[in-house]
């Protein structure tokens, strides 16, 4: 809640949030609504649809937009998403994972809605998924998902879990300074032609967001909507190359913006052969169980990534320099299967999974590597 907050100040606009209650996620709902004194205006909408949808309008009238849901509620929020990835406006998605399918065991956290948020909705509908990993990190993860949205003209997933939103840590107050500007993309600031030569898809040529024109901006009237529109005037079509291009030019939108995010990072032996792969609110069990292993005398390494679409721009060379990369979550599988499915070269990926409700045993954890290690 409060890193949105704070990126809708650094930001110069208003923060909406348009949520309905949902276990396990209503605290950002409860927490935002009693933020009046901070600017915040926050609707509790009288379903999953209406709380996406109304985000999309004041993200549209120019706010930072948000809304907070879990897997239930993302399914329902599908078709909406798809509409503000069509119209390219800013929005924050948070979603706190719960034990599914359908209702599932609501009190209890997993790892299930990955595919759900980079694939979920129809159509060739790219967009950003992070993954915050631990209560802490939810606030600097909150602030960059608002920043990629605001300046990248994007909907942004941010994956949170159960454990992480029934946990808590010591938080030192951040100094507002050290975090970085967030700079949207305004027409009348960015746009480098005369008022009456623009039209809403016009793109930056380097990064491809387009401008934002926020209504009511003297000379810069336009529509959009979810019909594909041309790549030129703006106007509705089904051209099939201009259609070709748009599908292109969001694609490759949303993999640019792998420059703006950092490496990812290693923790561990600088000579190891194993690399433990984790996302989201499992960083905590991994980074004890790589401690414990090194404890024994084994070598080993920890990646816990935040960013997952796109992927850093390192990873690829990152998880070919190891032997062994035991990818551990809380599905079946789907980060592994999606690291498997962008590099297809890699042979060495080991997938862990456990799906039980509960968080990874650390002793489970160090016996079952072990093994792994061992046997390879």
């Amino acid at each position: 809640a409060y890193g949105l907050i704070a990126a809708a100040e650094k930001a110069g606009v208003k923060l909406f949030l348009g949520s309905y209650p949902i276990t396990p996620a209503t605290d950002i709902l409860q927490e935002l609504s009693a933020r009046k004194d901070l600017g915040v205006k926050a609707l509790q909408m009288e379903d999953e649809i209406a709380g996406i949808t109304s985000a999309i309008g004041a993200s549209f009238a120019g706010c930072l937009a948000a809304t907070s849901t879990s897997g239930p509620g993302l399914s329902l929020k599908s078709e909406a998403l798809g509409l503000a990835v069509m119209t390219e406006l800013p929005l924050v998605i948070i979603d706190v994972q719960r034990s599914g399918p359908s209702t599932g065991m609501p009190t209890k956290s997993e790892q299930t809605d990955l595919n759900q948020a980079l694939y979920g909705r129809n159509g060739e509908s790219p967009l950003v998924v992070m993954a915050a990993t631990t209560p802490i990190d939810c606030f600097e993860s909150a602030y960059e998902a608002s920043k990629l949205a605001l300046e990248h003209m994007t909907p942004v997933i941010l994956l949170t879990d159960g454990y992480i939103a029934n946990g808590s840590s010591a938080w030192k107050i951040p100094d507002m300074n050290d975090y970085p500007a967030i700079n949207a993309p305004y027409v009348q600031d960015n746009f480098k032609g005369e008022a009456e030569d623009w039209k809403p898809f016009l793109r930056d040529e380097n990064t491809l967001v387009r401008y934002w024109g926020v209504p009511g901006t003297a000379e810069y009237m336009h529509r959009i909507g979810g019909l594909e529109k041309d790549k030129v005037t703006g106007v509705i079509s089904s051209n099939p190359e201009n259609h070709q291009y748009m599908v292109d030019t969001r694609k490759q939108k949303i993999e640019n913006i792998a420059d703006f995010i950092p490496e990812q990072n290693v923790l561990g032996d600088k000579d190891a052969d194993t690399l433990i792969v984790g996302w989201g609110g499992t960083y905590g069990h991994l980074l004890e169980t790589m401690l414990h292993l090194h404890d024994s005398g084994k070598k080993v390494a920890l990646a816990q990534f935040r960013h997952i679409s796109p992927l850093p721009k390192n990873t690829h060379e990152l998880l070919k320099s190891y032997k062994n990369v035991i990818v551990a979550e809380q599905n079946n599988g789907q980060f592994a299967a999606y690291l498997n499915g962008k590099f297809q070269d890699l042979t060495n990926i080991i997938p862990f999974n456990r799906i039980e409700g509960q968080p990874f045993r650390v002793s489970e954890l160090v016996e079952e590597f072990s093994k792994i290690m061992e046997e390879q």
